[in-house]
């Protein structure tokens, strides 16, 4: 079963275009099967580079001439290499056969920017169109749903369809939206061997790992401490590691699109925190897959932090297929007022608490006399971020001076 994307009309946009298209995400989040649904029925070639003959042909062909190592291929109308970090030189190869002006159009797909990112940048500048694809969106994942149809809108799927939402929304909470795992029977099985090495298989396969055991050590730490404020030095403590070994693994795993840091929102350092950094995971499958935790039950003791990380990884995914134009960040003032998702774009600002039970923390209320902005609540009742995010923001006020009073006068009330 197809399952059908946002991404798709971006795809369109890019196969119109003359440039490269690269496409970029996790290992198992759709990306091969995207573009084949929208290259059905055309003349395409694919070289897989997690194959070594596919690896094989392409050097073959680099080593002729552009024309000659296109019809060595059959002369394909679309050329789609997948896993191209798998090969570093891919990046230069493919622009040599762009800048030639061969009659194919090139798709580069990857699922780490360990390095295809940084080639791709520098190689093939103003000369690529990117799309990055995270797993799926509720609204995607829905489309699994025998009951589900497009023509509900997501008002009437809250109010007409609330018991049958509640039930798919924990089996999205509990296993996740990769594709597969969203289609598959045995679940927790899948996301058991997604979650051993396979997703991560890129930082291995570097060698900048030593041993797969540190990865997986550090990965159940972060799962258990998922929407906290991390620590690198309890981490390296923790794990008897080096702090600049820790910091280094991080970055590795979220350029691999396991895990992803959501930095503090901060304009006055003095009462706010400006340095700190929580830590989510792109899917919350893969995290319950770490703690062997596959329950599907609302009473789960981890229920608050597993819907926060769940709602936080929604908006990401969203802020991803609108092209990365939001800047997502938490924010806490010192005297520990705390807001768990602010989107900022340009110089507008939106707010939300995420609750599970649907009970107001007056602590917001320091955020709002702050910056002038409304904090709206995200509770399971609905659970459609999209229509949510894409509501006309507000602009925050400059004033630092008024800021600060309101704040120390919202304090003293708190």
């Amino acid at each position: 079963m197809y399952i059908k994307r946002i991404a798709e009309r971006t795809l369109t946009g890019i196969l119109a275009g003359s440039k490269i298209g690269i496409i970029l995400g996790a290992r198992q989040v759709g990306k091969t099967t995207l573009v084949e649904h929208a290259l059905a029925g055309r003349k395409v070639l694919f070289l897989n580079f997690d194959v070594e003959i596919d690896k094989q042909r392409f050097l073959a062909a680099a080593a002729m001439s552009p024309a000659d190592g296109l019809k060595s291929f059959g002369n394909p109308e679309m050329l789609v290499v997948d896993e191209a970090q798998r090969l570093p030189e891919a990046a230069r190869i493919v622009k040599g056969w762009y800048d030639a002006r061969l009659p194919a159009k090139m798709l580069v797909l990857g699922s780490s920017s360990l390095n295809l990112l940084d080639q791709a940048a520098e190689s093939l500048t103003g000369r690529n169109e990117k799309l990055l694809l995270p797993p799926l969106v509720f609204e995607e994942a829905l489309h699994s749903q025998s009951w589900y149809s497009d023509a509900y809108t997501p008002q009437i799927l809250c109010k007409q369809f609330a018991m049958s939402l509640r039930v798919f929304l924990m089996q999205s909470l509990t296993f996740g939206s990769y594709p597969e795992v969203v289609l598959a029977e045995d679940k927790s099985r899948l996301l058991r061997h997604l979650s051993s090495d396979y997703l991560w298989k890129d930082i291995l396969q570097t060698g900048l790992v030593k041993s797969p055991d540190l990865i997986k050590r550090l990965l159940t730490l972060l799962a258990h401490q998922a929407g906290n404020e991390i620590s690198t030095h309890e981490l390296a403590t923790q794990l008897q590691m080096a702090r600049p070994t820790v910091e280094r693994y991080l970055d590795l795993l979220e350029q691999t699109y396991v895990i992803f840091r959501l930095p503090s929102f901060s304009t006055n350092p003095r009462k706010e925190i400006a340095r700190s950094k929580k830590v989510f995971f792109w899917d919350t499958g893969i995290r319950n897959a770490l703690l062997n935790a596959f329950s599907t039950q609302e009473l789960r003791p981890d229920i608050g932090a597993l819907w926060e990380n769940w709602v936080i990884a929604e908006a990401a995914k969203y802020n991803l297929l609108q092209g990365g134009t939001g800047e997502l960040y938490f924010w806490r003032s010192r005297a520990q007022s705390e807001v768990d998702l602010v989107i900022k774009i340009g110089d507008q600002l939106r707010a939300f608490e995420v609750k599970w039970s649907p009970t107001r923390r007056p602590a917001t209320r320091a955020f709002s006399a702050l910056y002038g902005i409304e904090v709206k609540f995200i509770t399971p009742a609905d659970p459609f971020l999209g229509p949510c995010l894409k509501t006309e923001v507000t602009k925050y006020s400059s004033g630092l001076e008024n800021q600060l009073q309101a704040e120390e006068n919202t304090w003293q009330q708190e």
